[in-house]
């Protein structure tokens, strides 16, 4: 898969010389509904023998309109994540757009075509509600008008799950709650996150569950705070773990959030390891303990639990990992 980044305005240059079913949007997430709008541009580029290519951006057009937008840095998937899943759907280029101010400023008929003219696109494939500017003014069902004959028009239909719309935000909530198990059939795959593991307070081993501090970039959308049911990949391994979000409270207030993950029966030093956190499900809220006996109580508790639904849930192979 070719990524191509372009920096407002775009040269003759940029865009390959080649006609493209294109699909647009900025897929975070690349959740079901994402995922119907990618298949649906990737049966049509097969069918006709173009390749599949998709318009989105290097950040959320939101940080350009609004003023606190530090929510709105943080992403369901960052792009590293986000580029793999576009690769695993069928997706040979990915053109890459700065979302600037001078970027946003173009009226809708500049964006089409200096954008989608200049992206050689023969088809162009989007969700119901993709927007390309103002939004009571470049919507999907007005893109015919700025066409001009000159592409055509594919709008996927609204994606649905439990009567509601399958969208980021939705997403976003779910996992600020905790509920795994929406978040992972609204998406389709199950949630992951990468971090590195760095030397905490090591208090854990004084327990009797030595964690790994796993130390996230800022731009992950974390689950809310709370202990979960995960797998660490390390390496080429899965493991089994369970996994705290979490303030340590028993131990102080004001102190800040970490990502601790105690793996089960295993005993190597892993500091310095990139690891991949796969989220599964919730266990429990934090609480603070009047004691560590008391806390140690609970993790005994919760390595039980843990167990117990790895029993329960054989972790199939998905299509898109």
């Amino acid at each position: 898969m070719q990524v191509i980044q372009i920096h407002h305005p775009m040269s003759k240059t940029d865009a390959l010389q080649q006609p493209v079913v294109l699909a647009m949007g900025f897929f975070d997430g690349v959740h079901r509904g994402h995922q119907a709008v990618l298949q649906r541009a990737k049966t049509i580029a097969d069918e006709r023998g173009l390749a599949l290519a998709v318009l989105t951006y290097d950040h959320h057009p939101a940080l350009v309109y609004e003023k606190l937008s530090r929510e709105r840095n943080r992403y369901i998937t960052v792009n590293q994540r986000k580029m793999a899943l576009f690769e695993q759907l069928g997706v040979q280029i990915v053109y890459q757009v700065n979302f600037s101010s001078q970027f946003a400023a173009l009226k809708p008929q500049e964006f089409v075509d200096q954008y989608l003219i200049g992206f050689h696109a023969q088809v162009v494939v989007a969700g119901f509600d993709h927007t390309y500017g103002p939004k009571d003014v470049a919507t999907m069902a007005r893109l015919p008008e700025f066409a001009k004959g000159r592409f055509e028009i594919v709008t996927v239909g609204k994606a649905e799950m439990q009567t509601k719309k399958i969208s980021s935000s939705r997403i976003r909530h779910n996992l600020d709650q905790g509920d795994l198990q929406t978040v992972n059939e609204l998406l389709g795959y199950r949630y992951r996150t990468v971090g590195t593991v760095m030397h905490g307070e090591a208090r854990g081993r004084t327990l009797g569950y030595p964690t790994a501090n796993v130390s996230h970039d800022a731009k992950y959308w974390l689950p809310g705070i709370g202990v979960y049911v995960t797998r660490l990949k390390i390496g080429n391994q899965w493991y089994q773990a369970m996994t705290s979000i979490g303030r340590n409270v028993t131990f102080g207030d004001g102190r800040p959030v970490t990502v601790e993950a105690y793996i089960l029966d295993f005993h190597q030093a892993i500091y310095g390891e990139v690891v991949t956190v796969e989220w599964l499900y919730r266990l429990r809220g934090e609480v603070k303990f009047d004691s560590v006996e008391g806390l140690v109580a609970q993790l005994d508790q919760d390595a039980l639990d843990t167990k117990a639904y790895f029993e329960a849930h054989s972790l199939t192979k998905l299509a898109l990992e």
